[in-house]
């Protein structure tokens, strides 16, 4: 442990000391902000949507439970989040992960 020297200081300095260390402090610290989950009715989904449906298909999707949905009544609510995550499972592997996809199944087999 190293030994504190006290020396007189003006106000003005201990002033600035102060700032230095809140400032120090803060900028080291993570600014995160809570990420709250959006809801979408069926026209922001569908304007949401890359593709652009129009209503009806997303009807089609609702009742065949392609996609995810919370009823409310009669209004269908989308949850944003689980919209971008059944967006992701559609994609196409592409050759080279169906290649390794293949390669690790026939090892395994």
């Amino acid at each position: 442990m190293q030994a504190v020297t006290i020396t007189q200081i003006t106000p003005l300095e201990l002033e600035s000391l102060i700032e230095n260390s809140i400032k120090k402090v803060l900028s080291t610290q993570k600014t995160e902000q809570p990420t709250t989950d959006q809801w979408f009715d069926l026209n922001e989904l569908c304007n949401y949507h890359p593709d652009k449906p129009r209503p009806a298909t997303v009807y089609g999707w609702v009742f065949a439970g392609k996609i995810p949905v919370n009823k409310g009544g009669k209004k269908l609510r989308f949850l944003k989040s689980e919209i971008d995550e059944w967006l992701k499972q559609g994609r196409k592997m592409t050759f080279a992960e169906s290649s390794l996809k293949a390669e690790q199944y026939l090892k395994n087999k």
